[in-house]
């Protein structure tokens, strides 16, 4: 673990592993237990994904996506609470379907709620939860230590008591007909059929968008010495390796070998592998490009990428990374047999 935690109040960590590749991979039906696939499976939705490989890779990784792999669809639509328990919304989507759904709203600030296998979880303030005459968890926050600000309310939509009638789902009603009983914007995607603007969705003039991907090369990129094996006690090593990941991942031309930056403005220097040559000597340069998707992306898609790249990168390395919407992110690096993953929790 990379702690960059201080004593007084709980700090972002990001916490590095690694792991060895199973011999035989179903590419279609992947392991849902060993990493990397839980890293990816952990964070739902993401908003950002890269893909990061040499430029030798890119044409058989484009073939692999071929057949709409690329891309993927979301909707965005104007919806109260109140509209997903009621009607053929709540039948087709989260009784018998399978939808994500995420709302506006700023983490730890405003009232953001989230919709997943059927899931139903929203985080409010104290004035609110107490008004709503549901049950929940406080959530921990930078405050005083024993004053809980803000509430957590989980609710499993597709419980057999979660129907009009029983005392607990009418409990559920009343809070969202009179407590959270404003309209806000959602994010939605339907994990069992195209999203688009046909079905219950439709009453609500759901705008649908499709996200396609975006290359972008970054030509002469000075190379890190990517290490064989790396321990996960060398934090040291896994942080340098994990600067220079993302300093390519963002195109940055410091790492272009042609790079006349001022030294009093950028002192970065790419590792050289250890006892490799003089002083003065340069890295290996290597042509790299990123693939970039910005939308509503669900895990099942950045799953389905990184199968993807193994598939067609062979022994190549390739870079996965997503961040989503709450501020966690993970990067996974896959060289040889091995990956190398960090994980970013707020």
């Amino acid at each position: 673990m990379l702690d960059t935690s201080s004593h007084s109040n709980p700090k972002p960590r990001c916490y590095f592993t690694h792991a060895v590749l199973s011999n035989f991979i179903d590419y279609d039906q992947p392991a849902t237990k060993k990493k990397p696939f839980t890293t990816i499976a952990a964070q739902t939705t993401s908003h950002t994904v890269d893909i990061l490989l040499p430029k030798s890779s890119l044409s058989k990784f484009q073939e692999g996506l071929g057949n709409g792999k690329g891309t993927f669809q979301y909707a965005r639509v104007h919806m109260k609470l109140s509209d997903i328990i009621e009607g053929d919304f709540f039948n087709h989507y989260v009784k018998a379907g399978n939808v994500v759904m995420l709302s506006q709203g700023r983490p730890d600030i405003d009232p953001v709620y989230t919709l997943s296998e059927g899931l139903l979880r929203m985080e409010v303030n104290k004035a609110t939860y107490e008004r709503m005459g549901l049950e929940g968890k406080g959530m921990p926050g930078e405050g005083r230590k024993h004053v809980k600000a803000r509430y957590a309310i989980e609710i499993n939509l597709r419980l057999p008591s979660m129907v009009r009638g029983k005392p607990g789902f009418d409990r559920v009603v009343w809070a969202f007909r009179n407590v959270l009983n404003h309209s806000v914007t959602w994010m939605f995607h339907d994990l069992k059929a195209k999203t688009d603007e046909s079905g219950p969705i439709a009453v609500h003039q759901a705008l649908v968008r499709t996200v396609e991907p975006v290359v972008e090369a970054l030509d002469g990129a000075m190379m890190f010495a990517i290490p064989g094996t790396l321990d996960q006690d060398d934090h040291s090593l896994a942080a340098a390796l994990l600067e220079w990941v993302t300093m390519a991942a963002n195109l940055s031309p410091r790492l272009q070998h042609n790079d006349g930056i001022d030294s009093y403005l950028s002192k970065y220097n790419v590792t050289l592998p250890t006892g490799n040559g003089e002083a003065g000597d340069r890295p290996e340069t290597q042509d790299l490009v990123r693939i970039r998707w910005h939308g509503f992306a669900h895990a099942s898609f950045i799953s389905k990428l990184f199968t993807t790249s193994l598939k067609t990168c062979g022994d190549n390395w390739f870079v996965v990374s997503a961040t989503s919407f709450s501020g966690e992110a993970y990067v996974i690096l896959k060289t040889g047999e091995r990956t190398l993953t960090w994980e970013y929790m707020d």
